[in-house]
């Protein structure tokens, strides 16, 4: 199992960091480990798909999870304001680091995972493929 760690700094945009950093490793799937530190503002596509959450910093994450690829990824983040609400939901574009964030990526050796869409759900979804020859 390899890792990859990377600290993002004031401005970096979460997601396309994320995205950057599969791009750095070269690995072709993995999943979140961690992600700890501040937002100054989240984008977020909460549960249904349909509204988009625009929250206002500070924020703190304090949750996320998702599977990544070279060519797409599904994040799911919770953060939380300065009264303690906690808010959720898909990781979108716009969710830009206030101080610092760190990052542990683990790879999913053996594995290719992709995206395809699925017409019952509507959205492209996660297609994992077993390598041929890996153990």
């Amino acid at each position: 199992m390899r890792n990859h760690v990377k600290r993002l700094v004031a401005g970096d945009d979460l997601k396309g960091s994320l995205a950057a950093l599969m791009s750095e490793c070269g690995f072709q799937s993995a999943v979140v480990l961690s992600v700890v530190g501040s937002l100054m503002v989240a984008h977020l596509r909460a549960a249904g798909g349909k509204n988009v959450l625009e929250i206002e910093g500070p924020l703190e994450i304090v949750g996320a999870t998702g599977t990544l690829a070279p060519a797409a990824m599904h994040v799911h983040l919770a953060i939380a304001d300065q009264k303690g609400d906690v808010f959720g939901g898909h990781l979108l574009d716009g969710c830009i680091v206030s101080s610092t964030v760190e990052v542990v990526l683990t790879e999913v050796a053996g594995w290719r995972f992709g995206r395809e869409l699925d017409t019952k759900t509507g959205y492209n979804e996660l297609v994992a493929l077993q390598n041929m020859g890996s153990k």
